[in-house]
């Protein structure tokens, strides 16, 4: 009994150092799961920003080349329309020249006419200079916005580029130290589960022989009990008959007076003592009862 009681604390003791145990494996494989998982969820997140960042670029770059295309064309009308202008006050110096030494009045009038009409297209020449070169202005400062937006963006793909490499590498470890503690989990559960089956079936011889013993315990306390409650009775029943012994004794105790006056009275008693072989006859008699006795069968004879 005392054997099989240490042999159940031993095995509880063993059961629990196994269950800690595999507490122990699962709570690091969750913790390299878990690794393994935020280093895949952050190589797929930054694959995904990479991704989007190379559209943004793409799309930039689209913009930049269509941005500089408009400012290569108008940089080219600037620099036609600055030709036409240095033409044009040229045909403006010389046409001043021919006013100045013309020889008749309609000649004049004409070259002042013309004069008019290259000063007109001059001030067109220069307006259209001015409206272009702020065009450009405005289209050189978005292709510097969209060219450092670009070199931004190529900047941080590189610098999450970089980054992968570990990420892979801690994923990589993450996942052979994972299927390492799933072996070791599973090495740990089956020894839970064999000291388990091992606890159960110790306890339950254990609990076998703690019946048998209450069994045996509960039957001599049963026939303990029986004997206490006969004794009890038999102490009940002397008692009693102690009580009755007694109170006949008081009794008989009450009567001894008359007794005694009896007793004053003895000298008739031995006249009546002369009398005795009266009754001596009487005891002769007795065959005759016999006699009658005799004569029961035939009673039974009337009963059949």
């Amino acid at each position: 009994m005392e054997s099989l009681e240490k042999l159940v604390i031993q095995l509880r003791q063993k059961k629990q150092e196994a269950t800690k145990l595999k507490k122990k494996a699962e709570k690091q494989l969750k913790e390299t799961r878990s690794i393994e998982r935020r280093s895949s969820s952050g190589l797929n997140s930054i694959d995904r920003k990479i991704e989007s960042e190379r559209e943004d670029v793409s799309d930039t770059s689209d913009i930049l080349t269509r941005k500089t295309s408009q400012l290569e064309s108008i940089e080219r009308l600037v620099a036609v329309a600055e030709d036409r202008l240095t033409r044009e006050k040229e045909a403006i110096e010389q046409t001043e020249q021919e006013i100045e030494f013309s020889e008749n009045p309609e000649e004049k009038e004409e070259n002042e006419a013309k004069l008019r009409s290259l000063n007109d297209s001059v001030q067109e020449l220069i307006a259209e200079i001015k409206s272009r070169q702020k065009t450009a202005k405005k289209i050189l400062d978005d292709v510097t916005q969209y060219s450092n937006f670009k070199s931004k963006i190529t900047s941080k793909i590189q610098k999450q580029s970089k980054s992968k490499p570990s990420l892979r590498e801690t994923m990589a470890k993450s996942h052979k130290a994972a299927e390492k503690f799933v072996k070791e989990l599973e090495r740990r559960t089956r020894a839970e589960d064999s000291t388990k089956k091992a606890l159960e079936k110790v306890s339950g011889k254990f609990q076998e022989l703690l019946t048998k013993k209450r069994k045996a315990a509960k039957k001599a306390a049963d026939t303990k009990k029986r004997k206490a409650a006969k004794k009890a009775a038999d102490t009940k029943k002397r008692k009693a008959a102690k009580k009755a012994a007694d109170t006949k004794k008081r009794k008989a105790a009450k009567k001894r007076p008359t007794k005694k006056k009896a007793a004053k009275k003895r000298p008739t008693k031995k006249k009546a003592a002369k009398k005795r072989p009266t009754k001596k006859k009487a005891a002769k008699k007795r065959p005759t009862k016999k006699k009658a006795a005799k004569k029961r069968p035939t009673k039974k004879k009337s009963r059949r």
